[in-house]
């Protein structure tokens, strides 16, 4: 099935051309996955990047009690991609991306990302751009986190 004007709505995608989104989107697999199902698994390898089509997801972190609780969720009405990590290293997965209910993702490989981006070098550069906004975004919102937690911490000790 041919997914190039329902991406044309992504962000990530919208300042690529429309002969260049149809290229990309020929690259791109669809996979459905039922309520309750990981899409990523925490910890695991993996070198794909994800955008949600249909459905809701919740990422998922491991605290290191084993403790699991949701940090995210997701709907595919905002237009989001994730697991976009994967494009720039080859680290373990940081999270779980659990479907909430039946979803619809379309994901793309490293290898034929970097294929598309050495041969539409143009287009490659602006999703580039993109997902290091994303990523940089998420930077800000943990380093937030991390500072109200560090707050109540010393908040904590200060009151014992």
């Amino acid at each position: 099935m041919d997914y190039t004007e329902r991406l044309r709505a992504f962000p990530l995608l919208s300042g690529i051309s429309d002969e260049d989104l149809r290229i990309l989107a020929g690259l791109l697999k669809e996979r459905r996955t039922s309520a309750g199902e990981n899409i990523i698994t925490e910890g695991e390898s993996g070198d794909e990047v994800y955008v949600l089509l249909e459905g809701i997801v919740d990422i998922i972190k491991t605290t290191i009690f084993g403790d699991r609780f949701v940090v995210a969720t997701l709907d595919a009405n905002a237009h989001c991609v994730f697991g976009e990590m994967a494009m720039i290293d080859s680290d373990k997965r940081s999270a779980t991306v659990q479907a909430k209910t039946d979803c619809l993702t379309l994901s793309i490989t490293r290898a034929d990302f970097d294929r598309f981006c050495d041969e539409h070098p143009k287009s490659g550069v602006v999703l580039l751009k993109m997902i290091s906004t994303n990523l940089v975004r998420n930077i800000r919102t943990e380093n937030n986190n991390l500072r109200l937690v560090y707050q109540a911490l010393i908040e904590e000790i200060e009151t014992e």
